[in-house]
């Protein structure tokens, strides 16, 4: 007979995670700045990643990798509270004024921390990343010297992402919105030695031109920047509170980043245009409302070599990693990619062909035929519908059966 999966248990059902990754094994391995990521799929620098407790239930999950919270010199607070808010009806976007509350540096590049995050078992597979947002320049170079000197006696500390996009700190601009600043700020690093990979955080970006001259500014570092993460959160959106006739945030008059749903199609565009623009030595890593299997497929077609999530992380916690990565691979498998390279910045341009693929697809979905929404992101599996579970579940049911014939004896697999 053959080997049963390692995920088997005599005592249990193999899940749906482990058929998937077991019978039908389309790869999500992929690299980041030259690093190896076991999966495509990790966290975004935000709520849920300040503490060692935190990043190591991160670990434990599918998430490619680890990445701490965005560091500054000195420990912080953050902003007043209330200084996050999720929107009630829909869950379609969520706001966040939270000022950089985090340990410090200190913290986040100390053994102890990186051990706890990541366990000395697995450091060698996940990636291990942080992430500065400096008050200033002086502040950022502090502390890529701080990492670089760690990184001499532990070099489990794999990338550093330079977090040039935050909107959140009052008084303080989105550096790459000033593309002069931008471009000194980057030179300065340059001129440092010793700093792990280097990513860079960009805000998103709206007109033509920002982005042919943000692009302009990161390829004149190509040898230095290895990836840009796009996006983060828009900044300066704003809620009310209708009852009480208020902003819903505190702090910063109640202006806030937006984030959510209601980003994705601005962070697919930003994706899009940053493949397009940038040197092909630069990866670039989808940020921005990305929930489902169908939204990391959208980022990957669009030229992104990795996603990360933020707000679905926030709102679901490290068990969202288990369930994209299921969900992409059921899209894999539904479409016969068994890589991610397989589909990579492969987008296709419209065409009248493409069109008629796309009616059938929405037509077949209408007639319950499953598979993937045409033109849009498929529904997770917490909200229902007929997207990439039904053939997991048709699947699950097989190999239940067989399971539970063998644990009575009825047959030998």
């Amino acid at each position: 007979a053959p080997d049963r999966p390692a995920c088997y248990s005599s005592s249990k059902p193999s899940t749906v995670s482990c058929l998937i990754k077991s019978t039908m094994a389309p790869s999500l391995a992929t690299t980041v700045a030259g690093i190896p990521l076991p999966t495509c799929v990790y966290n975004a620098s935000g709520p849920r990643t300040g503490s060692s407790a935190a990043l190591a239930k991160i670990a434990a999950s599918d998430s490619g990798g680890i990445l701490a919270k965005s560091a500054t010199v000195s420990s912080q607070t953050g902003n007043p509270q209330p200084r996050t808010w999720h929107e009630p009806e829909t869950n379609v976007a969520s706001l966040n004024s939270e000022g950089l509350p985090n340990s410090g540096i200190d913290y986040y590049i100390s053994p102890d921390t990186i051990t706890e995050s990541v366990g000395s078992a697995t450091s060698d597979k996940k990636p291990y990343m942080v992430s500065i947002s400096g008050k200033n320049l002086h502040d950022n170079l502090e502390m890529l010297k701080k990492i670089a000197d760690a990184r001499k006696s532990d070099p489990r500390i794999a990338a550093v992402e330079l977090n040039l996009a935050c909107p959140n700190v009052i008084g303080k601009p989105i550096i790459a919105y000033d593309f002069d600043q931008m471009d000194a700020v980057l030179a300065a690093v340059s001129n440092l030695g010793g700093v792990p990979p280097l990513g860079v955080k960009m805000p998103p970006y709206m007109d033509g031109p920002h982005f042919e001259r943000a692009a302009q500014v990161i390829n004149k570092y190509k040898g230095m920047v290895k990836y840009v993460a796009s996006i983060n959160t828009i900044g300066n959106a704003f809620a009310v509170d209708i009852a009480a006739e208020m902003p819903v945030i505190s702090s910063n008059g109640g202006f806030a980043g937006l984030s959510g749903r209601a980003v994705k199609y601005t962070a697919l565009a930003n994706v899009k245009k940053m493949r397009d623009l940038l040197d092909p030595s630069i990866d670039v890593v989808g940020v921005g409302g990305v929930e489902t299997g169908a939204d990391a497929f959208e980022m990957i077609l669009c030229g992104a070599s990795a996603v990360q999530v933020g707000t679905c992380h926030w709102n679901e916690g490290p068990k969202c990693f288990d369930r994209i990565c299921d969900e992409l691979r059921a899209i894999m498998v539904e479409k016969g990619y068994g890589s991610v390279d397989d589909f990579k910045g492969k987008l296709k341009p419209w065409s009248k062909e493409g069109a008629a693929v796309a009616r059938a697809a929405k037509k077949a979905k209408q007639g319950g035929g499953g598979g993937v929404k045409a033109g849009g992101s498929a529904t997770s599996a917490k909200k229902g519908g007929n997207d990439p579970y039904v053939l997991i579940s048709a699947i699950l049911a097989i190999v239940m059966a067989v399971l539970l014939a063998d644990k009575f004896g009825m047959v030998e697999i």
